[in-house]
């Protein structure tokens, strides 16, 4: 039955621009430190926050080798579908399979969109060349949009 494919295709659709609505909707703070705090903070032992220099960079999220291979098992089968479909709707695509993988695993991929760049180029960099190609980018971080 060809129409029940579609259907499933348009609800996937639906689905994941609200969760892009709602990922974009939980935004975060720049100021990590709560308003109101004169003492210092510290971490736990052993903790690394990722920052460097000015504070102005974004700390680069820790992503589990479980997350690593969850993104590239979920785009990996998509590659066919960027390619037949288009740059335009194939990064539509992308962006419905990033934005839940991030919430899934607690990963702010709209706070630091080179954390997919990253993932990809140690786990999966024949599965992101293909789809930087299909998706006619220079890399995965620039397709990444917020709603």
């Amino acid at each position: 039955m060809p129409h029940s494919r579609w259907i499933s295709r348009s609800t996937l659709l639906v689905a994941g621009a609200f969760a892009a609505a709602a990922l974009t909707a939980c935004g975060t703070t720049d100021n990590p430190t709560p308003t109101g705090s004169s003492g210092s903070t510290t971490s736990a032992p052993g903790a690394t926050t990722g920052a460097t220099g000015t504070g102005t960079q974004k700390p680069t999220p820790t992503v589990s080798n479980a997350a690593a291979t969850a993104l590239c098992d979920a785009i990996r089968p998509e590659l066919s579908n960027f390619r037949v479909q288009g740059p335009t709707l194939g990064r539509v695509g992308l962006n419905l399979i990033v934005h839940p993988w991030g919430l899934q695993h607690s990963i702010d991929v709209l706070g630091n969109k080179a954390v997919v760049d990253q993932v990809t180029s140690k786990s999966c960099p024949d599965v992101r060349q293909q789809a930087i190609e299909a998706l006619s980018t220079p890399d995965l971080a620039s397709v990444i949009v917020g709603l």
